[in-house]
């Protein structure tokens, strides 16, 4: 099945090199699930053509705010309501669950409370799944069709279904150990309040739950339902 990847971001140039760049880190993730992956750089203004391009599409994460003034913001909203439209799956992850929001008529705002950085329990499909977290900006406020499938007491809209077309989560499920080790270690300081880095730094030899939730993104793309 042939995933478009909607890219709307780059890994910082100091971890690149261990990671790759989003593409890479998403094709990982996926690996072994009878995936195959086009790579649209949104971010640098790289569309397809439209929403038949691909069978699927997934939006990554990115730096920036949905909600800021950048010349591919409204045209990726556009796209988003497209795929919508043809009901093709479509897969955002946290910049990408707050653009689908935002494009689908929901808000975006930077967080009140602050920074989720790290390893996070989460509970979804009645089971908890500990996941890697890095944002502030959350989804505020509901487009019409949307359904919370995850909250927690931090992040009121962790995870949003909108019926059998689009499946959204707020923490990266894609972020392996050694990433968020090198967020946490390299961008975090001065930007993420110490405590709550010395907290994330504090469970990175704990495992996260990447592969349940790799798999529920294959069976989503393939079945259009996460569970």
């Amino acid at each position: 099945m042939k995933i478009g990847i909607l890219q709307t971001g780059h890994v910082a140039d100091d971890l690149v090199a261990e990671n790759g760049d989003y593409p890479e880190i998403f094709a990982t993730f996926l690996a072994g699930r009878g995936l195959s992956f086009d790579n649209y750089a949104v971010v640098d203004g790289q569309f397809p053509e439209g929403p038949d391009a691909a069978e699927g599409w997934l939006i990554t994460g990115s730096r920036f705010g949905a909600y800021e003034d950048h010349p591919w913001i409204a045209p990726l909203e556009q796209l988003v309501r497209d795929i919508y439209a043809t009901g093709r799956p479509l897969i955002g992850v946290c910049f990408g669950h707050q653009i689908i929001a935002q494009a689908l008529g929901g808000r975006v705002e930077k967080f009140s409370g602050g920074w989720s950085v790290g390893r996070k329990p989460y509970v979804l499909n009645g089971e908890e799944v500990n996941l890697n977290a890095w944002h502030q900006d959350q989804v505020t406020a509901l487009p019409e069709g949307a359904q919370t499938v995850c909250s927690t007491d931090f992040c009121a809209h962790a995870a949003l279904l909108y019926g059998d077309r689009i499946f959204t989560i707020q923490p990266h499920p894609e972020i392996n150990r050694t990433y968020i080790k090198g967020l946490l270690e390299r961008r975090a300081v001065g930007v993420v309040p110490e405590t709550l880095r010395q907290s994330a730094l504090g469970e990175l030899d704990k495992s996260t739950d990447s592969d349940r939730l790799a798999d529920l993104f294959a069976l989503f793309f393939r079945e259009k339902r996460i569970a």
